[in-house]
């Protein structure tokens, strides 16, 4: 049985997710031009994928979720560390922990200095506002008010929150109206992609309204393959879809927007990579990229975790039959946990004395979780104090284990290699420890449950995070962003892969370096400047 003929579109994006749906529906704004978005997963019709408290049923599930992990360190206590990322309509927007964060003045005037012309700070805060609609206020010179993105506060008030707040500001950290305003530093409630009780992602914000244009070809179910290349351009894509291969050509460029892992996946199956290693593979190669799949960057989370009294917890409300009261609030439209992102209240702190701005992120929720996983909450009250290193020097790898387009690449972050990182984690560890004691929440705090109070010096407290730590589902920089490709860049400051005509990256993978932020509100930005770059191309 033959091939389907290919069918041909001006562009064809590869991926629905934080950058993809957003290059797709910008580009849908022109009448004249007709689009093709890929997506591997599903629709995203799910109610869990809607719900903001779905996020704890949606994150480890493979029917919207790719399953990858971790390969096992000493570091790591010898675990494989999840690492999902969105499988359906709206990528990781659609199954994350919704906090909007963009980041520091300095990560994206940092990515200029690499010589990413274009993109400092000043040259993009004009792409974070376009998105956003943040209804809680801000400064209107540095937020946005006008996009398809809600943004919003919690609005939930809670005791122990209020309390950490408080102990915060014993500690020299103050409240912080908005993080994503002048500064970053200080404590305070996250801001989140959440609207009047439903989650924001880009497919209901984004590609939803887009393809009701008519000239946006959405197709779900569709695993992309390989790019197609002729005469040194990049032509159309190979997908699989309900066991049929496929093709789809793109008469202008096709657009790789499918995250940090799958698409330096995608472009080592297409021949776009270390030429040594595709050889070893069988796969030939297209163009010499010894970048793609190097620079893997995350941020590694470890949670403290206390047990709590007199007051009740997201622990009990979202067990029966409490949670059915929350769901009865949720009706009315009155504050509730099914309306909660994961993490409540956010501290941005310096791990040492000297520090020109925070390099620790931390969170905080009257909530905990079993052995620390973001999974199962514990049966007892309890309250989660969170926290990462913002800009961390360790870095992997994402190669491909063989030939087959249907396998996982292996994935290798070397999560703490690097002994700056190991100590920065260490002071922030006892920065979160610290908060946890603050006499403000004196009331509250009965025990330390994690790691306990047996741990007290840096071996023990290190073993700790190398037995729990996480992932925070930040992964990026694996086709990073650079003038140079034989100083490991893959694509250049317009997104055009090196070496090769009519192929763009846009998404977290172009990252020349990690924000000190959650990624997702960044790579929302990449989408949209990306859109720009793609239709003053023409």
């Amino acid at each position: 049985m033959s091939a389907p003929a290919a069918d041909s579109f001006d562009y064809v994006v590869v991926g629905s997710g934080a950058a993809g749906a957003i290059v797709a529906a910008r580009l849908g704004e022109d009448p004249a031009l007709r689009i093709c978005v890929l997506e591997a997963g599903p629709p995203d019709h799910r109610p869990y994928l809607k719900l903001p408290a779905g996020f704890i049923k949606v994150i480890f599930n493979p029917a919207v979720a790719w399953q990858f992990s971790s390969e096992p360190t000493e570091r790591t206590g010898g675990r494989r560390i999840p690492l999902p990322q969105g499988k359906t309509l709206g990528g990781s927007t659609s199954i994350n922990g919704l906090v909007y964060n963009r980041g520091q003045r300095e990560d994206f005037d940092g990515w200029a200095a690499q010589g990413n012309a274009g993109w400092s700070y000043d040259e993009v805060l004009p792409y974070f506002q376009r998105s956003e609609h943040f209804v809680d206020g801000g400064d209107p010179a540095l937020r946005g008010h006008n996009g398809p993105l809600k943004v919003s506060l919690p609005h939930w008030p809670h005791p122990i929150c209020e309390a950490f707040l408080d102990g915060a500001a014993e500690q020299g950290l103050a409240r912080n109206p908005d993080y994503n305003g002048a500064y970053q530093q200080g404590v305070g409630y996250f801001q989140r992609s959440i609207h009047n009780g439903w989650r924001m992602s880009t497919a209901g914000c984004f590609l939803r309204p887009a393809v009701r244009r008519g000239n946006l070809d959405v197709r779900t179910h569709a695993q992309a393959l390989r790019i197609l290349v002729e005469g040194g351009r990049a032509c159309g894509v190979e997908y699989l879809q309900d066991g049929v291969r496929r093709q789809v050509m793109a008469r202008r460029e096709v657009v790789v927007s499918a995250g940090a892992i799958n698409t330096p996946k995608l472009l080592q199956l297409s021949g776009i990579g270390d030429g040594e290693r595709l050889r070893a593979l069988g796969i030939a190669t297209q163009v010499h990229l010894p970048g793609v799949g190097q620079h893997l960057k995350d941020h590694f989370s470890v949670r403290l975790v206390a047990s709590v009294k007199n007051a009740t917890t997201i622990n009990e409300l979202a067990r029966v039959p409490r949670l059915w009261g929350q769901a009865w609030q949720w009706l009315r439209g009155k504050p509730n946990i099914l309306q909660l992102s994961p993490s409540v209240v956010h501290w941005f702190a310096a791990s040492q004395p000297g520090l020109e701005r925070p390099d620790l992120q931390g969170v905080f929720s009257p909530a905990s979780y079993r052995e620390g996983y973001v999974g199962q909450l514990d049966v007892f009250p309890g309250m989660t104090c969170g926290v990462w290193q913002h800009r961390p020097q360790s870095m992997g790898t994402v190669q491909l284990a063989s030939a087959d387009p249907l396998a996982d690449p292996v994935v290798q972050p070397r999560y703490l290699a690097e002994e700056g990182d190991r100590q920065t984690l260490i002071r922030g560890v006892r920065q979160a420890r610290a908060l946890l004691q603050s006499q403000a929440l004196a009331p509250y705090r009965v025990d330390e449950v994690m790691p306990g109070p047996q741990v007290q010096s840096d071996d023990e407290i290190l073993d700790f995070i190398y037995r729990y730590g996480v992932s925070s589902y930040h992964l990026n920089g694996t086709a990073r962003m650079g003038p140079r490709p034989e100083a490991g860049a893959v694509v250049d400051a317009q997104l055009r892969v090196h070496g090769l005509e009519g192929l763009r990256v846009i998404d977290a993978s172009v990252m020349p370096e990690i924000t000190s932020a959650n990624t997702c509100a960044a790579t929302m930005m990449i989408g949209e400047k990306g859109a720009d770059l793609l239709r003053r191309a023409g």
